[in-house]
């Protein structure tokens, strides 16, 4: 593939290895091609990682580091992104560098839906989009002056490079020879002519056909498919590709076949282009550009693959479509309708055939055309359920002459309602008609209870659904239309004098080189000599014990150098968290699918992918397999301890109360997806035992202590180097030791340096996620809304090992209050031991998972009062108000946190929102809108006080430049950023002198995690003593030459022999929690934070739209406000994946279903509120913590639920008008397909009055 190429064979290691799926946008590259024909260059953007390089002959390929560099000079697209602050961990910068920087080579003047369309196919992990957005609508014309011009580099497009005329001139010539690639197991030949192609076909019948390779290169990396023969018929596109009028090249991309249609709109009369518009429509959300944009990408390719869930193939099938199918024993023409597709990936067309050409007709008088489809997230995501429908009338008349209805995404193949069709024709398109064909179509589309894909009732309501829209579309425009507006963050900060650079915007120090692909990562590191690459061996039993591990046919393979299994291990093979060990490597017994057995060396990573598959593993099957919390409760399968806390008297605060309510809540998990993957490069020196481990960690020193563990050496012969981390979100510490480790047991018997990189599906295996929940409560209250008691018991699912499962469990009840002064509580938590891979640390530790389950008793205590949750009765009159001590007993002053409150009501313009909602939601029947407020009370630091230390090392050089090394790791957060502040205050020098070059055990030892939003505050103290006893050293001659500069300072300081090196150290907060005496004081302080959010419900599909969100955070006196507005917002985006989108399916064997972004779907540029307003509460100090701020990383990840309940509050409405009220249970995430069958219409009420539970197993568990 083109990544590889470029990453490997060029070193241009600026286009970065995301998920090597076209799912994430992180390899985007322009490719640039010279038409003869029309004498223009066409560039488009695409997925390096799904790009054969045999396929780009004649073409340019510009990469990142190809448009401009820090030593060089920038292009405004790269300096644009970097200014606005949208370059945080950077890893997925390139790619949005890129997309962006294609645009504007085709079109200098976009709108801003071009730069969001042209955006689609990109995702980010840290930033939450808007400053991506902000620092892009610049080259927009009409668009809110967020910068001042003149500070920016101007767009010059007569300085973007030019087309190589070597290739222009070889275009011209038209070479038509045959091309041939012969790799070492395949074979890929690219024909001259038609006539080679067709002969190729008959040679090779089961050859696939490659445009794009968007289907046979996933299927060939994911799914392990062999092709020997490729055939690539892109020299030919040009002779028998071609457009003639509605009769499209089956070879054209779909960004070609979108050109074409909308061109087609323009020229034919209106009412013959319901067919265009509908299909156009369509391929508007097929992938993302870099999709679009290669020649299934193609039409044919979409055609002839028949997956069952095609954006084109049911209104092709609708519209009375025909393609031409050519063979050496001549052409057909074959009508693409139910006929036409067998099965799943089946059709009629011989092996043999080719699909030359596509006709699509025009719409004929009365007749109408329309295409639906739903997805788990608007853009860049597959279709759950579409359909195309058509409906032709008699002249003037309501009466039905032909219909035709297809579904996709509810069988193996796509589906005609042939009955519910003929229940139509003939018949006038009324009520009765319809209401008749309702009827039929639960009737005649079913789907079992283990139909691949789950979410059966929702697929089957939406084939009504779909349907019902399609009548509400003979009379109006459809009911949902997105907006991609955003505001402008708001912030506000003190003043000082203009050479401090504390709390000033300043821009991510290393923003720039992320921007221009110079930013180097832990891959990035280039190849050593005699360097080997391993790749993982895991389970594929969820509890079996080990009888053999059989790698002799491995180890035959070209390449192969070696298998590691845990007999390899020379020191410790287990590491041990809170009392219990993991093993490295299994060796007697699974406990999980996914569970690391062993590891193959090989001199390439392709070479070791080879010998991985070849090693075959025996198990023999134990029975106690365990997946669910409430199968882990029945067997009493719980790592220990149980934790439980109380205040009060919850018993008697309950008999006392007015009303008593039980309810639940189950929270699912979530995967960290960053977006760099686990990876290490372990080096042996050779000498005394050495090793060098190169790696992508939270907690560098965990690692050192593991690796030396492992290997049976001391601490001082391992150094761990890490320079950046592309994000981790608390994922990448405890496997990531392990990892580290295994792959050093590699480098140490092979004695060979040995990287490991982890593809995105066997990160999403091995490493786990955020622990899914269930919540069960009880809660005594009285009719003015006070609660007087409640009862909390929440189970967590651990997985197979124990990882930090115990500590999240205990981070739960310490936050079992959130913001309300409840004087009865009672918490208790159980991490569950199941057979699914162990979840670990993720932002927020167990408080979002908490907290949902504390504010949906809030919410159902309104419900069941019949009020709202924010007025003053519910919510309000629970609050903390006043100095208070926690459930713990620790004291705190909540005016802070009343204050967040109020200026969010105030700056939401709450109140009137709400009659406005209200008046909304009576008149509209199959659209409503909810809104939400809720705040958040979050401790800061570590409850084991030796995790609050840090240290700092800092240099001062005789030429007055200071190198700063601390125990922190950047990951994004911007921590290298504020300490590079800190330094510039204490010294008093500007930032530009200071560097800060890798963190290091080598240069701080016995480092702490950088977790729990504490990196800036422990290090940056730390940084600021080694800064002071500089500073102070330095007094004397400052004195003497108080006018001269720093560097003079310097030298004297030299000349005198004075230290200009330094240690510094903070030694944290002495916290502690006595869980016995259940009192302590876990946290330092507490960052306080209120969001609001409104949204638009669409009650026929569950989809939503949030309008607008708000947020107040009380951060102290924010050290850098731009950076922490950027956690802000990413976090909160993160938070309303976790509650409204990002769902991981396991199979009823435990079996991991979502592995990659095709399957798992985080927010998008689509998903960002469209009014998104950030404010930092004005006049708030924190004696706490360095310069008076707080940390933030982690707090508004909660505030996500605000869209949660927001969209609880809009199906609260729709419930209403169907005669239903009071509490009901709606689960995170609120997905589309629980918020629709929530709704309770007309629609999911037939569905589920005509299911049947059987005895088949679902397609999913319900962890």
């Amino acid at each position: 593939m083109l990544l590889s190429f470029l990453r490997k064979n060029l070193r241009l290691t600026g286009t970065k290895y995301g998920c090597g799926g076209g799912g994430c946008g992180a390899c985007t590259v322009m490719v640039s091609r010279y038409d003869p024909q029309t004498k223009n260059i066409n560039h488009w953007s695409v997925n390096a990682c799904l790009l054969p390089v045999c396929q780009l002959h004649g073409a340019a390929v510009t990469t990142v580091e190809g448009i401009g560099s820090t030593k060089t000079k920038l292009h405004p697209v790269q300096e644009r992104i970097a200014k606005a602050h949208g370059s945080q961990c950077g890893f997925c910068t390139p790619g949005m560098v890129m997309s962006m920087y294609t645009l504007l080579r085709n079109n200098p003047q976009p709108t801003m839906e071009d730069v969001t369309e042209g955006l689609a196919g990109n995702l980010c992990r840290c930033t939450g989009y808007r400053p991506i957005v902000d620092g892009y609508r610049t080259f927009c014309e009409g668009q809110p002056e967020l910068f001042s011009k003149g500070d920016l580099l101007p767009l010059d497009p007569t300085q973007d490079l030019i087309f190589p005329p070597e290739l222009m001139r070889l275009a011209e010539v038209k070479d038509q020879t045959t091309q041939r690639f012969c790799g070492e197991r395949m074979t890929w030949i690219s024909p001259g002519s038609l006539n080679e192609l067709l002969q190729l076909k008959a040679d090779y019948p089961q050859a696939p056909l490659v445009m794009g390779n968007t289907n046979i290169g996933l299927d060939m990396k994911f799914k392990g498919i062999f092709h020997p023969v490729i055939i690539s018929p892109t020299q030919v596109i040009s002779e028998w590709f071609v457009f003639v009028g509605v009769c499209v090249g089956a070879g054209c991309s779909m960004s070609f076949l979108k050109s074409v249609l909308e061109r087609s709109i323009n020229d034919f009369p209106p009412e013959s282009t319901h067919m265009f518009r509908a299909l156009l429509q369509q391929i508007k959300l097929v992938g993302g550009q870099q999709i679009r944009n290669v020649a299934v990408s193609t039409l044919g390719g979409n055609i002839a693959s028949a997956y069952p869930n095609s954006d084109l193939t049911p209104i092709l099938a609708a519209g009375r479509c025909t393609l031409v199918a050519l063979s050496k024993d001549g052409r057909r023409r074959v009508p693409i309708d139910k006929d036409f597709f067998l099965g799943f990936a089946k059709t009629v067309l011989k092996p043999d055939e080719i699909v030359l050409s596509v006709f699509i007709p025009a719409s004929r008088p009365n007749e109408i055309v329309h295409a639906f489809r739903h997805a788990p997230r608007k853009e860049s995501a597959l279709a759950t359920v579409n359909a195309g429908m058509r409906v032709w009338f008699n002249e003037n008349s309501n009466v039905v002459k032909e219909i035709s209805i297809y579904y996709g995404g509810v069988g193996a193949t796509i589906l005609s309602a042939d009955r519910a069709c003929q229940q139509i024709v003939g018949r006038p398109w009324e009520e009765a008609t319809l209401s008749d064909v309702y009827s039929t179509l639960v009737d005649e589309i079913k789907l079992g209870p283990s139909a691949p894909g789950g979410k059966v009732d929702f697929r089957r309501s939406l084939t009504l659904s779909l349907f019902f829209k399609f009548n509400l579309l003979r009379y109006m425009v459809f009911l949902y239309r997105q907006n991609h507006g955003i505001t402008v963050l708001k912030w506000e900060i003190c003043g000082q004098s203009a050479q401090d650079p504390v709390g000033r915007p300043m821009m991510h120090r290393t923003a720039l080189s992320q921007a221009t692909g110079e930013a180097v990562y832990c891959d990035d590191l280039p190849q050593t000599d005699g360097e080997l690459f391993l790749v993982i061996v895991t389970s594929s039993r969820p509890h079996a014990k080990i009888t053999h591990i059989d790698f002799s046919e491995a180890l035959k393979l070209p390449g192969v150098v070696d298998v590691i299994t845990a007999k390899d291990i020379p020191g410790k093979r287990f590491r041990t968290f809170t009392g219990y060990d993991e093993e490295l490597l299994a060796e007697d017994e699974v406990t999980c699918v996914g569970q690391m057995v062993c590891a193959v060396v090989a001199d390439s990573k392709a070479h070791a992918k080879r010998g991985a598959a070849a090693v075959k593993i025996s198990y023999e099957d134990l029975q106690d397999r365990i997946f669910t919390v409430e199968e882990a409760i029945e067997k009493e399968s719980f790592f220990l301890p149980r934790r439980q806390i109380e205040r009060g008297d919850v018993e008697k605060g309950l008999r006392e109360a007015e009303q008593v309510y039980e309810g639940e809540i189950r929270i699912g998990g979530q995967e960290h997806f960053y977006l760099e993957t686990q990876s290490f490069l372990v080096i042996p020196i050779g000498e005394e035992k050495e090793m060098k481990v190169y790696l992508s960690t939270q907690h560098p020193a965990f690692t050192q202590e593991a690796v030396a563990e492992t290997l049976g050496i001391p601490s001082n012969r391992v150094s761990c180097h890490v320079k950046r981390l592309g994000g981790a979100f608390g994922g990448k510490v405890t496997k990531t030791a392990i990892l580290a480790s295994i792959t050093a047991v590699a480098a140490s018997k092979t004695g060979r340096p040995v990287r490991c990189v982890l593809e995105r599906g066997e990160d999403m295996l091995i490493t786990g996620g955020r622990h899914p929940v269930w919540g069960i409560y009880k809660v005594g209250f009285m009719k003015d809304g006070r609660i007087t008691a409640a009862d909390f018991q929440y189970y967590a699912n651990a997985g197979n090992v124990v990882d930090e499962s115990v500590l999240v469990a205990e981070k739960i009840l310490l936050h079992l209050d959130n913001a309300y002064n409840i004087p009865n509580l009672r918490g208790r938590s159980a991490a569950c031991k199941t057979n699914l891979p162990s979840n670990t640390a993720f932002r927020g530790f167990g408080v979002p998972q908490c907290m949902l389950v504390v504010e949906s008793m809030i919410d159902d205590v309104a419900l069941k009062l019949g009020r709202l949750p924010e007025e003053v009765s519910i919510r309000e009159i629970n609050m903390y108000k006043e100095v208070s001590l926690t459930h713990y007993k620790m004291e705190f002053d909540p005016e802070n946190l009343v204050r967040c409150w109020n200026e969010c009501m105030k700056k939401a313009d709450f109140r009137q929102r709400r009659q406005g909602i209200d008046l909304f939601n009576q008149q509209n029947q199959f659209k409503k809108r909810g809104i939400a407020i809720v705040p958040i009370k979050y401790g800061i630091g570590f409850a084991e006080a030796f995790l609050n230390q840090a240290a700092a090392l800092v240099h001062i050089y005789k030429d007055g430049s200071v190198l700063v090394s601390h125990g922190g790791t950047e990951m994004g957060q911007g921590i290298h950023t504020k300490v590079q502040q800190v330094a510039s205050r204490e010294l008093n020098i500007p930032t530009s002198l200071i560097h800060i070059s890798e963190t290091s055990t080598q240069c701080v030892p016995n480092t702490c995690p950088s977790a729990a939003s504490f990196g800036t505050d422990a290090n940056g103290m730390a940084v600021k003593d080694a800064c002071q006893i500089l500073y102070n050293r330095l007094e004397p001659i400052r004195k003497k030459n108080p006018k001269g500069t720093w560097q003079n300072w310097i030298i004297t300081a030299f000349l005198q022999k004075i230290s200009l090196s330094a240690t510094g150290y903070y030694r944290g907060h002495d916290l502690d929690m006595d869980w016995e005496k259940q009192e302590g004081k876990p946290y330092a302080y507490f960052t306080y934070a209120v969001g609001c959010s409104e949204v638009e419900l669409d009650c026929l599909t569950g989809e939503y739209r949030t309008l607008r969100t708000d947020i107040v955070v009380d951060i102290g006196r924010s050290i850098n406000p731009s950076i922490d507005i950027g956690q802000i917002e990413g976090a909160f985006m993160q938070g309303l994946g976790l509650y409204t989108m990002e769902e991981l399916k396991f199979s009823p064997s435990g079996v991991l279903y979502t592995r990659g972004p095709s399957q798992y779907k985080i927010p998008s540029f689509c998903d960002v509120p469209l009014k998104f307003n950030v404010y930092l509460l004005a006049g708030s100090s924190n004696p706490h913590a360095i310069y008076s701020s707080k940390g933030i990383g982690e707090p508004t990840v909660f505030l996500g639920s605000s869209v949660f309940f927001a969209i609880k509050d809009a199906v609260t409405a729709a419930r209403k008008d169907a005669g239903l009220t009071g509490p009901f249970q709606l689960n995170s995430p609120a997905t589309p397909e629980r918020a629709c069958l929530a709704c309770a219409t007309h629609f999911t009420q037939m569905v589920r009055d005509e299911s049947t539970s059987g005895p088949a197993q679902p397609w999913a568990l319900n962890i």
